[in-house]
């Protein structure tokens, strides 16, 4: 009777034993199952995250490369400009050379023209006959005084019979940059005033003679000063031109005050020997004007390649700021491939048995693992 009432809870344990039993072999294949998927998965994560790793290490090969090549383009470019620029330089100094040099050639022609003209100057019976007459003498002044303008200076440095603002015309205007602007020669030749003081037979009529010299050159002196000295037009002087080297020396020797009154007046009386001095002063003031253009268009130049190489700088920092960004994002992607990893391994390495808890069966909590990713 005992057996018989164990024989039921007999057959009862052994099927919950059974029952118990299937349900672990069910438990173990879906753990083996899900450890087989996670394994997977994480196998194919870590693939993609590899792949990404060699795509953004291309990318920064193929950026380092370019930043190579730019950099190289830049510093042939500087190359260039900096060739270039002493090229330019030692041209200027070559050419300025060979001018100070025809400079110091042509004054010592000036030179041994004007001991001949003072050697000439004491022949002038024919020279008066020609001068007899006012325009002619005029004519010969101004064509002298061309002539000395054109053997000088270029051709777009001057302008003949230059008409100004008030209505004069300039018997020769030199165009020069401001300051000082453009200045004014006019040709006069007060020859009648002249000859009578030379050809004075006392002193008084010589004393006479000369203060009737002075006053005609101080005549010339204030209409060339106020015909040709315009303001905001030309330079604030203008020149007188003597065609006589005599005439010009005798002023000096004998009238300076005149001399005096024509430079507070700002008209500089001038012979064609310091004319044609005074000319290639102008001609070195222009070829200097020149130059300075050229070195602001070079000046220029050299600021412009200077920003563009300022800006370059600063999209190679940005550059470089991004690569920064990109190690920092595939290092922290590392991170999480190893923790993957980890926890894949844990799950391979976890052994169950009957006595397994089945708080260690289930799945770890998902705002735990949230939190886990977070913090990383």
């Amino acid at each position: 009777m005992v057996a018989n009432e164990r024989g039921p809870e007999a057959m009862d344990t052994t099927l919950v034993a059974i029952i118990a039993g299937a349900a672990a072999l069910v438990v173990l294949v879906l753990v083996a199952l899900r450890a087989e998927r996670a394994r997977a998965e994480a196998a194919a994560h870590i693939a993609r995250l590899t792949e990404s790793a060699e795509r953004l290490a291309g990318m920064q090969s193929e950026m380092a490369g370019r930043l190579q090549q730019a950099q190289t383009g830049i510093n042939e470019r500087l190359d260039s400009v900096t060739k270039r620029l002493a090229d330019g330089l030692a041209e200027q100094t070559e050419k300025t050379g060979n001018t100070l040099k025809t400079l110091h050639e042509r004054l010592a022609v000036i030179d041994a023209a004007q001991k001949n003209i003072t050697d000439l100057s004491q022949q002038v019976v024919g020279l008066q006959d020609i001068l007899s007459n006012k325009q002619a003498r005029g004519a010969h002044g101004q064509t002298q005084m061309e002539n000395l303008v054109r053997d000088a200076l270029p051709p777009s440095a001057y302008q003949f019979q230059a008409k100004l603002s008030n209505g004069r015309l300039a018997d020769c205007l030199l165009r020069l940059p401001n300051p000082p602007g453009g200045i004014v020669i006019d040709s006069k030749y007060p020859l009648e005033s002249y000859r009578a003081f030379r050809e004075a037979a006392d002193d008084a009529r010589r004393q006479e003679a000369l203060r009737a010299f002075g006053t005609d050159v101080l005549k010339h002196v204030r209409d060339i000063a106020e015909r040709y000295i315009v303001a905001g037009e030309t330079a604030e002087s203008a020149l007188m031109f003597l065609p006589s080297e005599a005439v010009y020396a005798e002023l000096h020797a004998s009238l300076p005050d005149v001399v005096e009154k024509s430079y507070r007046a700002r008209v500089w009386i001038v012979s064609p020997t310091t004319l044609m001095a005074t000319l290639n002063t102008v001609r070195a003031v222009l070829k200097d004007a020149r130059m300075r253009e050229q070195a602001g268009v070079i000046q220029a130049e050299v600021l412009k390649l200077l920003k563009d190489v300022g800006r370059l700088d600063q999209r190679v920092d940005s550059l470089q700021t991004h690569f920064g960004q990109a190690a920092k994002d595939i290092e922290a992607i590392q991170i999480s491939s190893r923790k993957v990893t980890g926890r894949g391994e844990k799950i391979e390495a976890l052994q169950l048995g009957d006595a397994t808890p089945a708080e260690e069966l289930a799945p770890p909590a998902r705002p735990a693992e949230t939190t886990s990713e977070t913090g990383d």
